[in-house]
């Protein structure tokens, strides 16, 4: 649905032009708009790159081990339901940490390695678990320490501080990942109550 959206903003876009005779402006926005794009996408890649380095270091030094030991009491009264040595355990650990160094595009393959286990847990069904909605709401809420795409996106159009940006974004994902754990754990409660009735 949503290529048909872009495909029909494309099409209005280019008769719009056509008609008001705007056509040289498109096609010099299209040419420099994905020159830009390439630069861009090349500078992401490179702190991209540079971060998941850190996070092969940290993994190889232990100091992942580490971190998911002091997260893990936590982790284990967010998710109830999952067996304290099972592998999405470690799956969650690993994605809820990548999401907290900014890590959204290597946390992805984490967090669906745990989707996996989680449904595995579940009985293969696909309703999904307890455990299974409260990953996704915490990968939607994202908390994040070091937002390293979006201090990578301020450098590239030479912003003056690219790190001002860690505060605010710290601040707001710790709201939004408080909010997506009470939301989530009031509709469990809440449909609990509905099945005992």
């Amino acid at each position: 649905m949503i290529n048909i959206i872009w495909v029909a903003l494309f099409c209005i876009g280019i008769f719009y032009a056509a008609i008001n005779g705007t056509m040289a402006q498109v096609n010099k926005a299209i040419f420099s708009s994905a020159s830009e794009a390439v630069t861009l996408c090349l500078g992401l890649a490179s702190v991209l790159i540079f971060w998941l380095g850190l996070m092969k270091i940290a993994e190889k030094s232990g100091l992942l081990d580490k971190l998911a030991h002091l997260f893990r009491p936590l982790i284990r009264r967010i998710f109830p339901e999952v067996p304290a040595g099972h592998p999405a355990m470690g799956y969650i650990m690993s994605n809820l940490i990548a999401n907290l160094f900014g890590l959204g595009n290597a946390a992805t393959p984490m967090g669906i390695k745990a989707m996996e286990e989680l449904k595995k847990l579940n009985g293969g069904r696909n309703t999904p678990s307890r455990s299974m909605i409260t990953l996704l709401a915490l990968n939607t809420s994202g908390m994040t320490l070091i937002p390293a795409t979006v201090i990578a996106i301020r450098m590239q159009y030479d912003s003056k501080a690219p790190a001002a940006i860690v505060g605010p974004t710290l601040l707001a994902t710790l709201c939004t990942t408080i909010s997506a754990l009470l939301i989530d754990r009031y509709f469990y409660y809440r449909r609990k109550r509905k099945e005992k009735k």
